[in-house]
Protein backbone atom coordinates (compact mmCIF):
# COMPACT_ATOMS: atom_id res chain seq x y z
CA UNK A 1 0.00 0.00 0.00
CA UNK A 2 1.29 3.40 -1.13
CA UNK A 3 1.88 5.96 1.83
CA UNK A 4 -0.83 8.29 0.45
CA UNK A 5 -3.00 4.93 0.97
CA UNK A 6 -2.35 4.25 4.42
CA UNK A 7 -2.96 7.73 5.79
CA UNK A 8 -6.32 7.48 3.85
CA UNK A 9 -6.82 4.38 5.71
CA UNK A 10 -5.48 5.77 8.76
CA UNK A 11 -8.10 9.03 8.48
CA UNK A 12 -10.70 9.31 11.37
CA UNK A 13 -14.26 7.67 9.97
CA UNK A 14 -17.68 8.67 11.27
CA UNK A 15 -19.40 6.22 13.30
CA UNK A 16 -22.06 4.23 11.38
CA UNK A 17 -24.73 5.31 13.57
CA UNK A 18 -24.15 8.88 13.12
CA UNK A 19 -23.80 8.64 9.52
CA UNK A 20 -27.38 6.83 9.50
CA UNK A 21 -28.82 9.38 11.63
CA UNK A 22 -27.31 12.28 9.47
CA UNK A 23 -28.93 11.02 6.38
CA UNK A 24 -32.13 9.30 7.83
CA UNK A 25 -32.73 13.50 9.92
CA UNK A 26 -31.81 15.21 6.73
CA UNK A 27 -33.96 13.53 4.29
CA UNK A 28 -37.04 13.17 6.78
CA UNK A 29 -36.55 17.19 7.21
CA UNK A 30 -36.15 17.65 3.38
CA UNK A 31 -38.98 15.37 2.40
CA UNK A 32 -41.18 16.94 5.35
CA UNK A 33 -40.89 20.14 3.27
CA UNK A 34 -41.15 19.15 -0.24
CA UNK A 35 -44.61 17.35 0.57
CA UNK A 36 -46.16 19.64 2.76
CA UNK A 37 -46.31 21.63 -0.51
CA UNK A 38 -47.62 18.91 -2.59
CA UNK A 39 -50.82 18.70 0.91
CA UNK A 40 -51.31 22.20 0.75
CA UNK A 41 -51.72 22.03 -3.00
CA UNK A 42 -54.93 19.73 -2.67
CA UNK A 43 -56.56 21.39 0.59
CA UNK A 44 -55.39 25.12 0.42
CA UNK A 45 -53.37 27.11 -2.53
CA UNK A 46 -56.71 26.37 -4.70
CA UNK A 47 -58.60 28.90 -2.40
CA UNK A 48 -55.90 31.27 -1.44
CA UNK A 49 -53.62 31.31 -4.45
CA UNK A 50 -55.49 30.20 -7.58
CA UNK A 51 -59.50 31.61 -6.84
CA UNK A 52 -60.75 30.94 -10.22
CA UNK A 53 -63.52 30.48 -9.28
CA UNK A 54 -63.93 26.30 -10.70
CA UNK A 55 -62.76 23.92 -8.66
CA UNK A 56 -61.03 21.29 -10.80
CA UNK A 57 -59.62 24.40 -12.31
CA UNK A 58 -58.37 25.59 -9.50
CA UNK A 59 -56.79 22.02 -8.77
CA UNK A 60 -54.91 22.11 -11.66
CA UNK A 61 -53.11 25.17 -11.30
CA UNK A 62 -52.40 24.51 -7.83
CA UNK A 63 -50.90 20.74 -9.21
CA UNK A 64 -49.16 22.76 -11.74
CA UNK A 65 -46.99 24.51 -9.30
CA UNK A 66 -46.46 21.19 -7.66
CA UNK A 67 -44.94 19.88 -10.61
CA UNK A 68 -42.59 22.90 -10.98
CA UNK A 69 -40.55 21.49 -8.11
CA UNK A 70 -39.81 18.64 -9.75
CA UNK A 71 -38.75 20.17 -13.01
CA UNK A 72 -36.36 22.06 -11.23
CA UNK A 73 -34.94 19.00 -9.22
CA UNK A 74 -32.93 17.62 -12.06
CA UNK A 75 -31.03 21.29 -12.34
CA UNK A 76 -30.49 20.63 -8.61
CA UNK A 77 -29.67 17.34 -9.03
CA UNK A 78 -26.93 18.38 -11.87
CA UNK A 79 -26.03 21.60 -9.54
CA UNK A 80 -25.11 19.65 -6.71
CA UNK A 81 -24.31 16.84 -8.16
CA UNK A 82 -21.53 18.79 -9.49
CA UNK A 83 -20.55 19.76 -6.40
CA UNK A 84 -20.36 16.62 -4.40
CA UNK A 85 -18.89 14.64 -7.59
CA UNK A 86 -15.95 17.42 -7.27
CA UNK A 87 -15.91 18.46 -3.90
CA UNK A 88 -17.64 16.46 -1.37
CA UNK A 89 -20.63 14.87 -0.56
CA UNK A 90 -21.14 16.51 3.05
CA UNK A 91 -20.82 20.74 2.02
CA UNK A 92 -23.68 19.90 -0.77
CA UNK A 93 -26.04 18.47 2.05
CA UNK A 94 -25.57 21.22 4.53
CA UNK A 95 -26.59 23.74 1.65
CA UNK A 96 -29.44 22.24 0.11
CA UNK A 97 -31.01 21.65 3.85
CA UNK A 98 -30.53 25.35 4.14
CA UNK A 99 -32.11 26.18 1.01
CA UNK A 100 -34.67 23.84 1.56
CA UNK A 101 -35.50 25.13 4.72
CA UNK A 102 -35.60 28.92 4.03
CA UNK A 103 -38.35 28.30 0.93
CA UNK A 104 -40.49 26.69 3.17
CA UNK A 105 -40.68 28.92 5.87
CA UNK A 106 -41.13 31.82 3.11
CA UNK A 107 -43.62 29.98 1.91
CA UNK A 108 -45.44 29.90 5.26
CA UNK A 109 -44.99 33.69 5.19
CA UNK A 110 -46.59 34.17 1.45
CA UNK A 111 -49.28 36.52 1.30
CA UNK A 112 -52.39 35.43 -0.85
CA UNK A 113 -53.75 36.67 -3.64
CA UNK A 114 -56.48 38.51 -2.11
CA UNK A 115 -54.04 40.76 -0.44
CA UNK A 116 -51.31 40.99 -3.57
CA UNK A 117 -52.92 40.09 -6.26
CA UNK A 118 -51.17 37.96 -9.08
CA UNK A 119 -47.72 38.23 -7.09
CA UNK A 120 -48.69 35.96 -4.24
CA UNK A 121 -48.78 33.05 -6.85
CA UNK A 122 -45.68 34.30 -8.92
CA UNK A 123 -43.41 33.95 -5.44
CA UNK A 124 -45.17 30.68 -4.61
CA UNK A 125 -44.06 29.17 -7.90
CA UNK A 126 -40.35 30.90 -7.33
CA UNK A 127 -39.82 29.21 -3.73
CA UNK A 128 -41.40 26.03 -5.52
CA UNK A 129 -38.09 25.77 -7.37
CA UNK A 130 -35.89 26.76 -4.90
CA UNK A 131 -37.43 23.64 -3.13
CA UNK A 132 -36.66 21.57 -6.28
CA UNK A 133 -33.23 22.53 -6.58
CA UNK A 134 -32.66 21.73 -3.06
CA UNK A 135 -34.51 18.48 -3.12
CA UNK A 136 -33.01 17.73 -6.41
CA UNK A 137 -29.55 18.44 -4.73
CA UNK A 138 -30.30 16.21 -1.24
CA UNK A 139 -31.41 12.91 -2.18
CA UNK A 140 -28.49 11.51 -4.23
CA UNK A 141 -26.08 12.73 -1.45
CA UNK A 142 -27.95 11.52 1.71
CA UNK A 143 -28.24 8.38 -0.12
CA UNK A 144 -24.35 8.22 -0.78
CA UNK A 145 -23.69 9.60 2.66
CA UNK A 146 -25.09 5.73 3.94
CA UNK A 147 -23.97 3.55 1.27
CA UNK A 148 -20.37 4.90 0.75
CA UNK A 149 -19.67 4.15 4.32
CA UNK A 150 -21.72 0.65 4.35
CA UNK A 151 -20.14 -2.32 5.77
CA UNK A 152 -19.23 -5.19 2.95
CA UNK A 153 -22.71 -7.08 2.59
CA UNK A 154 -24.77 -4.27 4.17
CA UNK A 155 -24.65 -1.76 1.49
CA UNK A 156 -29.04 -2.39 0.84
CA UNK A 157 -28.98 -1.85 4.10
CA UNK A 158 -27.52 1.18 4.79
CA UNK A 159 -29.32 2.53 1.05
CA UNK A 160 -32.69 1.69 2.57
CA UNK A 161 -32.08 4.27 5.19
CA UNK A 162 -32.20 8.06 3.88
CA UNK A 163 -35.75 6.35 2.42
CA UNK A 164 -37.37 6.00 5.68
CA UNK A 165 -36.74 9.71 5.55
CA UNK A 166 -39.37 9.60 2.71
CA UNK A 167 -41.95 7.89 4.96
CA UNK A 168 -41.29 10.09 7.99
CA UNK A 169 -41.06 13.50 6.42
CA UNK A 170 -44.55 12.38 4.28
CA UNK A 171 -46.14 11.36 8.06
CA UNK A 172 -45.08 14.55 9.91
CA UNK A 173 -46.72 16.62 6.94
CA UNK A 174 -50.08 14.80 6.69
CA UNK A 175 -50.19 14.53 10.07
CA UNK A 176 -49.21 18.04 10.81
CA UNK A 177 -52.20 19.25 8.71
CA UNK A 178 -54.55 16.25 10.29
CA UNK A 179 -53.81 17.82 13.51
CA UNK A 180 -54.24 21.89 12.86
CA UNK A 181 -57.61 20.89 10.83
CA UNK A 182 -58.34 18.57 13.98
CA UNK A 183 -57.97 21.70 16.39
CA UNK A 184 -58.88 24.72 14.14
CA UNK A 185 -62.10 25.02 12.35
CA UNK A 186 -61.58 25.58 8.59
CA UNK A 187 -61.64 29.48 8.52
CA UNK A 188 -58.54 29.55 11.11
CA UNK A 189 -56.94 26.49 9.43
CA UNK A 190 -57.13 28.45 6.20
CA UNK A 191 -55.96 31.52 7.77
CA UNK A 192 -52.98 30.50 9.86
CA UNK A 193 -52.81 26.98 10.69
CA UNK A 194 -51.42 25.83 7.24
CA UNK A 195 -48.78 28.61 7.81
CA UNK A 196 -48.06 26.73 11.13
CA UNK A 197 -46.82 23.81 9.40
CA UNK A 198 -44.29 25.20 7.11
CA UNK A 199 -42.65 27.90 9.76
CA UNK A 200 -42.03 24.94 11.47
CA UNK A 201 -39.73 23.71 9.02
CA UNK A 202 -37.28 26.31 10.73
CA UNK A 203 -36.67 24.18 14.00
CA UNK A 204 -36.59 21.11 11.67
CA UNK A 205 -33.81 22.63 9.92
CA UNK A 206 -31.26 23.44 12.57
CA UNK A 207 -32.03 19.98 14.00
CA UNK A 208 -30.75 18.60 11.12
CA UNK A 209 -27.80 20.98 10.56
CA UNK A 210 -26.15 19.92 13.82
CA UNK A 211 -26.14 16.42 12.94
CA UNK A 212 -24.82 16.97 9.63
CA UNK A 213 -22.04 19.06 10.52
CA UNK A 214 -20.56 15.99 12.72
CA UNK A 215 -20.32 13.85 9.68
CA UNK A 216 -17.19 13.06 7.99
CA UNK A 217 -16.46 12.83 4.14
CA UNK A 218 -17.54 9.35 3.21
CA UNK A 219 -14.42 7.12 2.59
CA UNK A 220 -15.36 6.53 -1.34
CA UNK A 221 -14.89 9.74 -1.95
CA UNK A 222 -11.71 10.70 0.38
CA UNK A 223 -10.46 7.80 -1.58
CA UNK A 224 -11.64 9.05 -4.86
CA UNK A 225 -10.12 12.62 -4.31
CA UNK A 226 -6.82 11.50 -2.96
CA UNK A 227 -5.95 9.65 -5.91
CA UNK A 228 -6.87 12.85 -8.13
CA UNK A 229 -9.67 10.84 -9.88
CA UNK A 230 -12.63 13.20 -10.27
CA UNK A 231 -14.31 14.17 -13.26
CA UNK A 232 -13.94 17.55 -14.39
CA UNK A 233 -17.29 18.05 -15.32
CA UNK A 234 -19.01 14.79 -13.95
CA UNK A 235 -22.28 15.30 -16.18
CA UNK A 236 -20.33 14.79 -19.15
CA UNK A 237 -19.09 12.06 -18.67
CA UNK A 238 -22.24 10.76 -17.21
CA UNK A 239 -23.57 10.75 -21.03
CA UNK A 240 -20.39 10.38 -22.60
CA UNK A 241 -19.89 6.51 -21.48
CA UNK A 242 -21.67 3.83 -22.80
CA UNK A 243 -22.21 1.92 -19.58
CA UNK A 244 -23.25 5.08 -17.76
CA UNK A 245 -25.70 6.32 -20.86
CA UNK A 246 -27.28 2.44 -20.26
CA UNK A 247 -27.42 2.92 -17.01
CA UNK A 248 -29.24 6.27 -17.07
CA UNK A 249 -31.69 5.46 -19.46
CA UNK A 250 -32.48 2.25 -17.32
CA UNK A 251 -32.89 3.95 -14.38
CA UNK A 252 -34.95 6.76 -15.50
CA UNK A 253 -37.72 4.37 -16.94
CA UNK A 254 -37.29 1.86 -14.35
CA UNK A 255 -38.47 4.79 -11.66
CA UNK A 256 -41.53 5.46 -13.69
CA UNK A 257 -43.57 3.32 -11.54
CA UNK A 258 -42.27 4.25 -8.26
CA UNK A 259 -42.69 7.95 -8.62
CA UNK A 260 -45.97 7.57 -9.62
CA UNK A 261 -46.89 5.02 -6.99
CA UNK A 262 -45.91 7.96 -4.62
CA UNK A 263 -47.61 10.54 -5.88
CA UNK A 264 -51.09 8.58 -6.31
CA UNK A 265 -51.35 7.17 -3.41
CA UNK A 266 -49.31 10.12 -1.14
CA UNK A 267 -50.81 12.79 -3.11
CA UNK A 268 -53.20 12.47 -5.55
CA UNK A 269 -55.66 10.07 -3.40
CA UNK A 270 -55.88 13.94 -0.84
CA UNK A 271 -57.63 15.74 -2.64
CA UNK A 272 -59.57 12.67 -5.28
CA UNK A 273 -60.97 11.31 -1.97
CA UNK A 274 -61.90 14.72 -0.58
CA UNK A 275 -63.32 16.47 -3.20
CA UNK A 276 -64.79 13.54 -5.56
CA UNK A 277 -65.50 10.82 -3.21
CA UNK A 278 -66.52 12.80 -0.57
CA UNK A 279 -64.28 11.29 2.22
CA UNK A 280 -64.02 13.00 4.74
CA UNK A 281 -60.31 15.03 5.10
CA UNK A 282 -59.09 13.82 8.54
CA UNK A 283 -59.72 10.09 8.01
CA UNK A 284 -58.02 10.82 4.28
CA UNK A 285 -55.11 12.38 5.85
CA UNK A 286 -54.70 9.93 8.62
CA UNK A 287 -54.45 7.29 6.16
CA UNK A 288 -51.63 8.69 4.41
CA UNK A 289 -50.16 9.07 7.90
CA UNK A 290 -50.62 5.49 8.78
CA UNK A 291 -49.65 4.24 5.41
CA UNK A 292 -46.09 6.97 5.80
CA UNK A 293 -45.89 5.42 8.81
CA UNK A 294 -45.91 1.56 7.82
CA UNK A 295 -43.49 2.55 4.86
CA UNK A 296 -41.18 3.64 6.79
CA UNK A 297 -41.10 0.69 8.93
CA UNK A 298 -41.32 -1.64 5.93
CA UNK A 299 -38.23 0.33 3.94
CA UNK A 300 -35.42 -1.03 6.00
CA UNK A 301 -36.90 -4.40 5.71
CA UNK A 302 -36.55 -4.17 2.08
CA UNK A 303 -32.52 -3.16 2.38
CA UNK A 304 -31.81 -6.11 4.20
CA UNK A 305 -33.89 -8.01 1.56
CA UNK A 306 -32.27 -6.22 -0.65
CA UNK A 307 -28.84 -7.39 0.57
CA UNK A 308 -30.04 -10.90 0.72
CA UNK A 309 -32.06 -11.41 -2.69
CA UNK A 310 -30.79 -8.77 -4.90
CA UNK A 311 -32.14 -5.27 -5.26
CA UNK A 312 -33.87 -5.33 -8.73
CA UNK A 313 -35.73 -9.07 -7.49
CA UNK A 314 -37.06 -6.45 -4.25
CA UNK A 315 -37.59 -3.41 -6.31
CA UNK A 316 -39.34 -5.44 -9.20
CA UNK A 317 -41.91 -7.03 -6.69
CA UNK A 318 -42.92 -3.59 -5.25
CA UNK A 319 -43.19 -2.70 -9.08
CA UNK A 320 -45.33 -5.82 -9.55
CA UNK A 321 -47.57 -5.40 -6.74
CA UNK A 322 -48.92 -2.14 -7.33
CA UNK A 323 -48.84 -2.66 -11.32
CA UNK A 324 -51.76 -5.28 -10.17
CA UNK A 325 -53.28 -4.14 -7.37
CA UNK A 326 -53.89 -0.41 -9.38
CA UNK A 327 -57.02 -1.33 -10.51
CA UNK A 328 -59.02 -2.75 -7.58
CA UNK A 329 -57.92 0.15 -5.52
CA UNK A 330 -59.56 2.62 -7.43
CA UNK A 331 -62.69 0.62 -7.70
CA UNK A 332 -62.23 0.59 -3.67
CA UNK A 333 -61.58 4.18 -3.47
CA UNK A 334 -64.88 4.86 -5.65
CA UNK A 335 -66.97 3.14 -2.60
CA UNK A 336 -66.17 5.88 -0.49
CA UNK A 337 -66.30 3.53 2.54
CA UNK A 338 -63.44 4.94 4.84
CA UNK A 339 -61.90 2.04 6.39
CA UNK A 340 -61.55 0.65 2.55
CA UNK A 341 -60.11 3.88 1.49
CA UNK A 342 -57.56 3.71 4.57
CA UNK A 343 -56.82 0.30 3.56
CA UNK A 344 -55.54 0.85 0.03
CA UNK A 345 -53.70 3.73 0.88
CA UNK A 346 -52.23 1.68 3.40
CA UNK A 347 -51.62 -1.30 1.51
CA UNK A 348 -50.25 1.10 -1.86
CA UNK A 349 -47.82 3.02 0.50
CA UNK A 350 -47.04 0.73 3.36
CA UNK A 351 -46.32 -2.62 1.21
CA UNK A 352 -45.78 -2.27 -2.41
CA UNK A 353 -44.12 1.81 -2.16
CA UNK A 354 -42.07 0.02 0.63
CA UNK A 355 -40.45 -2.46 -1.60
CA UNK A 356 -39.55 -0.17 -4.08
CA UNK A 357 -38.04 2.77 -1.96
CA UNK A 358 -35.94 0.02 -0.15
CA UNK A 359 -34.56 -1.35 -2.43
CA UNK A 360 -33.56 1.69 -5.67
CA UNK A 361 -31.70 3.87 -3.49
CA UNK A 362 -28.71 1.52 -3.57
CA UNK A 363 -29.57 -0.13 -6.96
CA UNK A 364 -29.24 3.26 -8.75
CA UNK A 365 -25.92 3.88 -7.13
CA UNK A 366 -24.76 0.78 -8.40
CA UNK A 367 -25.43 1.99 -11.55
CA UNK A 368 -22.47 4.99 -12.06
CA UNK A 369 -18.75 4.85 -10.84
CA UNK A 370 -17.52 6.54 -8.09
CA UNK A 371 -16.14 9.61 -10.01
CA UNK A 372 -19.99 10.55 -11.31
CA UNK A 373 -22.24 8.42 -8.84
CA UNK A 374 -23.76 11.80 -7.14
CA UNK A 375 -24.48 13.34 -10.52
CA UNK A 376 -25.90 10.01 -12.44
CA UNK A 377 -28.09 8.43 -9.74
CA UNK A 378 -29.49 12.39 -9.04
CA UNK A 379 -30.33 12.08 -12.40
CA UNK A 380 -32.18 9.16 -12.72
CA UNK A 381 -34.25 10.07 -9.74
CA UNK A 382 -34.72 13.24 -10.27
CA UNK A 383 -35.19 13.13 -14.04
CA UNK A 384 -37.68 10.82 -13.63
CA UNK A 385 -39.61 12.68 -11.16
CA UNK A 386 -40.75 15.00 -13.72
CA UNK A 387 -43.17 12.46 -15.76
CA UNK A 388 -43.37 9.95 -12.80
CA UNK A 389 -43.53 12.50 -9.93
CA UNK A 390 -44.78 15.87 -10.52
CA UNK A 391 -47.13 15.34 -13.50
CA UNK A 392 -49.34 12.09 -11.64
CA UNK A 393 -51.74 14.07 -10.13
CA UNK A 394 -51.97 16.64 -13.46
CA UNK A 395 -52.40 13.71 -15.27
CA UNK A 396 -54.43 11.56 -13.12
CA UNK A 397 -56.87 14.80 -12.36
CA UNK A 398 -57.03 15.07 -16.26
CA UNK A 399 -57.62 11.80 -17.30
CA UNK A 400 -60.51 10.97 -14.59
CA UNK A 401 -62.28 13.97 -16.17
CA UNK A 402 -62.18 12.94 -19.21
CA UNK A 403 -63.42 9.71 -18.91
CA UNK A 404 -66.46 11.02 -16.25
CA UNK A 405 -65.11 9.94 -13.35
CA UNK A 406 -64.32 6.33 -14.69
CA UNK A 407 -61.52 5.16 -12.91
CA UNK A 408 -60.48 3.08 -15.78
CA UNK A 409 -57.87 5.43 -17.84
CA UNK A 410 -56.25 6.43 -15.05
CA UNK A 411 -55.95 3.39 -13.58
CA UNK A 412 -55.21 2.04 -16.75
CA UNK A 413 -51.79 4.38 -17.15
CA UNK A 414 -50.71 3.42 -13.57
CA UNK A 415 -50.86 -0.02 -14.55
CA UNK A 416 -48.79 0.96 -17.88
CA UNK A 417 -45.74 2.00 -15.79
CA UNK A 418 -45.49 -0.61 -13.53
CA UNK A 419 -44.99 -2.91 -17.01
CA UNK A 420 -42.25 0.08 -17.88
CA UNK A 421 -40.36 0.25 -15.06
CA UNK A 422 -40.31 -3.94 -14.72
CA UNK A 423 -39.17 -3.68 -18.57
CA UNK A 424 -36.49 -1.55 -17.90
CA UNK A 425 -35.21 -3.41 -14.52
CA UNK A 426 -34.46 -6.39 -16.72
CA UNK A 427 -32.57 -4.36 -18.88
CA UNK A 428 -30.17 -3.17 -16.98
CA UNK A 429 -26.71 -4.00 -17.41
CA UNK A 430 -26.45 -7.59 -16.18
CA UNK A 431 -23.67 -7.34 -13.03
CA UNK A 432 -25.93 -4.56 -11.72
CA UNK A 433 -28.51 -5.17 -8.35
CA UNK A 434 -28.79 -8.94 -9.00
CA UNK A 435 -25.57 -10.05 -6.18
CA UNK A 436 -23.76 -8.12 -3.70
CA UNK A 437 -20.94 -6.34 -6.12
CA UNK A 438 -18.16 -4.85 -3.41
CA UNK A 439 -15.39 -6.77 -2.25
CA UNK A 440 -13.85 -7.08 1.48
CA UNK A 441 -12.12 -4.03 1.09
CA UNK A 442 -15.38 -1.94 0.28
CA UNK A 443 -15.07 -0.77 -3.12
CA UNK A 444 -17.10 -0.33 -5.94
Amino acid sequence: MTAAGTALENRPVTRPRTVLLASLVGTTVEWYDFFLYATAAGLVFPKLFFPVGDEVAGTLLAFGTFAVGFVARPIGGVLFGHIGDRLGRKRTLVATMVLMGAATALIGLLPSYAAIGIAAPVLLVVLRVLQGLAVGGEWGGAVLLAVENAPPGRRGRFGSVPQIGLGLGLALGTGVFALLGEVLDDEAFLRIGWRIAFLLSVVLVVVGLLVRLAVLETPEFRRLRESGATAKVPVVEVFRTRGHRRGLTTGLLARWAEGAAFNTWGVFVVTYATATVKVDKIVVLLAVTAGALLMALLTPLAGVLADRFSRRRVFGAGVAGFGITVVPSFLALQTGVPWLVAAVVVLQLGVWYALMTGAESTLFAELFDTDVRYTGMSLVFQGSGIYASGLTPVILTGLLAASGGAPWWAAGYLALTAVISLAAVVAMPRWIGWRPPWTHDDRW
